[in-house]
């Protein structure tokens, strides 16, 4: 009896962790879409690198990451502030809460106050951000930055250059 209602109070409190905020409507963002990053996520144990695309369609932001070999880890449409899975691939939480971290990372400044909650992000100076539940920002340029979450996972985001012809 006892050990049940324990394992539901754990259920319970898992239901109500804290999340990455996602805006209601899509803030302005530091680059053009489409846009393609590289993001290499280091753990003490590990190091990947994964190819990241974001897309607009029409009032829906397409996100979709893929390892070197091209094989799709996750694959998101944000929608209203809602995440919806595209495609046959299994939810995918860490990589939600990724997306999440990324959104803010990659808005204008200026657009932040409009779609955020003014008491889960800070700002300090041109060069970090803050935004709660546990994610740092460190900027290098606007498209090439550092994501610390608090588990001490790290992602060094690096824009991969277009290869359009003049």
């Amino acid at each position: 009896m006892i050990r049940g209602l324990l394992i539901g109070i754990c259920l319970l409190l898992g239901a109500c962790a804290a999340r990455t905020p996602v805006p209601p409507t899509t803030p302005q963002l530091q680059s053009q879409l489409p846009l393609t990053l590289q993001i290499q996520r280091q753990t003490e144990a590990d190091r990947q690198t994964w190819l990241l695309v974001i897309q607009a369609q029409g009032r829906a932001l397409r996100w979709s990451l893929f390892d070197p070999m091209g094989t799709p880890l996750a694959r998101q449409q944000l929608v209203a502030g809602r995440w919806q899975a595209e495609g046959l691939l299994p939810p995918n939480p860490a990589a939600r809460e990724l997306f999440a971290a990324l959104l803010f990372a990659l808005s204008t400044p200026e657009s932040l106050a409009d779609n955020y909650p003014a008491n889960s992000w800070t700002v300090t100076g041109d060069t970090q951000r803050e935004l709660s539940p546990d994610w740092r920002i460190d900027y290098s340029t606007a498209l090439d930055f550092t994501l610390e979450a608090g588990d001490q996972t790290r992602y060094h985001v690096t824009p991969i250059a277009s290869h359009e012809t003049p």
